[in-house]
């Protein structure tokens, strides 16, 4: 027989709310790791039972200053929407649950990731099944991420004129990028440009971007059939003000039809190696260009070839860095 002077600060009781004994059992910490699976539950027991009043956290120095505790459970919960925010950070909150049992508790709260899941997939996750909890659905359902921004480079080698002389003819290499941004209000952005992510990656955190190439667009996510998730969008180039030309006013000019243009895109969304969500593969791209004075619209499809290859994923903290509003 082996006697532990603090056995009661290695074992943590389950009893009854009215304190009579009745039904009294114990689990030691050194049990089988299958008990522990259920660390929310875990959490939610030790505090219970191990202050009179329930308290998140407790200092762990004694200080005159006012602990977080202290706050109301109300209040703690606008900190956690406020470290998720409209961006939908839940990586943050994610490190936010280590902090303590208290935090951890806090962070799966169910209201929370609801509102996430809502936020994403708005009607169409009104039912839980097959899930088991809202949390399990934002890790588990096919969804674009926002923490970042998707990258793809396309290389190739296009001919050039031949030289005055006759005798060679110049070879260049041509690269570019393409750039896509997704919001969690439907909003996207897509920018194909020669310039490198390091100086164009900053550019696109917000959609206010000065950027003239951007398009801008909505989004939406489908589930077809075959299972697989795709994202159709419609995006337009950012509309500019022009400055009125008074310096030919006298001038005839022939008139140019007005038409608006739009780009249809169709992309699937997979998984790679160990991240998930982190590729977009093109299925469809066209231009659609609707003549104000007929109505008619002329649509080029554009055809899927090498030159279309996939973007991938690339986190970038500053998106998150910041918090505009509240979940």
């Amino acid at each position: 027989m082996q006697l532990v002077p603090d056995i009661e600060f290695k074992i943590t009781y389950t009893r009854s709310p009215d304190g009579d004994g009745v039904g009294n059992s114990y689990m030691e910490d050194n049990d089988d790791d299958s008990k522990m699976a259920d660390l929310l539950s875990c959490f939610q027991q030790q505090l219970t039972f191990q202050e009179s009043v329930l308290k998140l956290c407790q200092p762990e120095l004694e200080s005159n200053q006012t602990h977080i505790s202290v706050l109301p459970m109300e209040v703690l919960m606008y900190i956690f929407r406020w470290v998720v925010s409209s961006d939908l950070d839940l990586r943050s909150l994610e490190q936010l649950s280590q902090v303590c049992r208290g935090f951890y508790i806090c962070a799966r709260d169910p209201e929370i990731w609801r509102l996430a899941c809502l936020k994403v997939w708005g009607r169409s996750c009104v039912k839980l099944v097959p899930y088991t909890s809202w949390r399990e659905m934002f890790l588990e359902r096919p969804r674009v991420r926002f923490d970042g921004v998707y990258i793809s480079k396309t290389t190739y080698i296009r001919q050039g004129e031949q030289s005055l002389d006759g005798f060679y003819r110049a070879w260049h290499q041509v690269e570019y990028y393409r750039y896509i941004r997704f919001f969690p209000d439907g909003h996207m952005m897509m920018l194909t440009t020669p310039e490198e992510p390091q100086s164009i990656v900053p550019r696109l955190r917000t959609r206010n971007t000065r950027t003239d190439a951007i398009l801008l667009g909505h989004y939406r996510l489908s589930q077809d059939t075959d299972n697989q998730t795709k994202v159709f969008a419609v995006i337009t180039k950012k509309k500019e003000e022009k400055p009125l030309d008074y310096k030919y006013r006298y001038f005839r000019r022939v008139p140019v039809p007005e038409a608006d243009q739009s780009f249809h895109v169709g992309l699937q969304l997979c998984s790679s190696g160990h991240q998930r969500f982190n590729k977009l593969i093109w299925i469809h791209h066209s231009c659609h260009v609707t003549y104000k004075s007929t109505g008619e619209t002329a649509v080029t499809a554009f055809e899927i070839d090498k030159m279309y290859t996939p973007l991938f994923f690339a986190r970038v903290r500053s998106y998150t860095a910041f918090s505009e509003r509240p979940l």
